[in-house]
């Protein structure tokens, strides 16, 4: 090392501002340990955090993707909040029983389709009939369904349904109380949610949940329809081959009450399930065996049923 440099550093180190600099550094560091410190003691110590009213940072990241504190993603097309039904005419004579049977079409109309699956298609097609009874006789001598009750109508009814449910949807989707008796089933009026999505039938799509809504009314059509023919059959009532017998209760009721069953067991929080339409549901079960005479009729002229009943 040359003598120069010895000089200049031992002047440096001598000079009052280089050792006042190296004192203030050494203050900065101390200060900035004990800093740290005081903000970890104060992190570990709940009840300095609560005097000062502090939330532990910890906390933050749990409450911030916490659950409950996510916003809600709501589905396009279907409403975020409570749909008013107070000026719906829930009580109505003349709208409730025609806003049920809108509601309940795909169910009252599921008849016609069994129909179709369960003679027309196999008649044009060849395709076999299986009856649902397969042929069994009961102790009474009677067969346990009869000819009539058929795997291709019970199949054939309820995706006839289902196509009905998403045709209702199409018409009536986004009307409102105005429109009534044309209201979307897949609308929460009358029921105590506000989001079709919260639905066990809601899978994603308006069309596949109007699809589901129709077949579980088909369904219970179809199931009220087979329960009328059973206790038909015990009365002695025959449905085997060309031989049919009418009784005009058992023929509608069934279906008609067995459709509301499912309805409102199974379609909240759809309007469909809304115990609302109660009252209209009362009225429409009294016109029901002249609609379903009327339609009968209808299917038996278009060739469709061999029995105008």
């Amino acid at each position: 090392m040359s003598s120069d440099q010895v000089i200049s550093d031992s002047t440096m180190m001598s000079s009052p501002s280089a050792t006042a600099l190296l004192g203030m550094k050494a203050t900065e560091s101390n200060s900035k340990r004990h800093n740290i410190i005081g903000f970890l003691l104060l992190i570990a110590n709940p009840s300095c955090q609560r005097a000062m009213n502090i939330t532990p940072p910890g906390l933050i990241f749990p409450q911030v993707f916490h659950p409950h504190n996510r916003a809600k993603v709501h589905p396009p097309n279907f409403t975020a909040k409570a749909m008013p039904s107070d000026s719906l005419p829930w009580d109505d004579p003349l709208i409730a029983p025609l806003l049920v049977l809108w509601l309940y079409l795909p169910g009252y109309l599921s008849n016609t389709a069994a129909m179709l699956g369960g003679k027309w298609i196999p008649d044009m097609t060849g395709i076999p009939v299986f009856t649902i009874d397969g042929g069994r006789v009961m102790s009474d001598g009677n067969r346990v369904l009869g000819d009539g009750k058929t795997w291709n109508g019970l199949i054939g009814g309820t995706i006839g349904g289902g196509l009905l449910g998403i045709l209702t949807h199409s018409i009536a989707n986004g009307n409102t109380v105005d429109s009534a008796p044309f209201l979307d089933p897949l609308s929460t009026y009358g029921t105590n949610s506000s989001e079709i999505s919260d639905a066990w039938f809601y899978f994603g799509g308006e069309s596949v949940t109007a699809f589901t809504i129709g077949c579980v009314l088909g369904l219970g059509c179809m199931v009220g329809d087979s329960a009328g023919s059973f206790v038909k059959r015990r009365l002695g009532h025959k449905r085997e081959g060309s031989v049919s017998s009418k009784a005009p209760l058992l023929d509608t009721i069934p279906f008609a009450a067995s459709a509301f069953v499912f309805g409102q067991l199974l379609l909240a929080p759809s309007i469909v399930g809304s115990s609302e339409l109660l009252m209209g549901m009362v009225l429409l079960l009294f016109a029901t065996p002249i609609l379903h005479r009327s339609f009968n009729i209808i299917g038996y002229r278009l060739g469709l049923k061999s029995v105008p009943y």
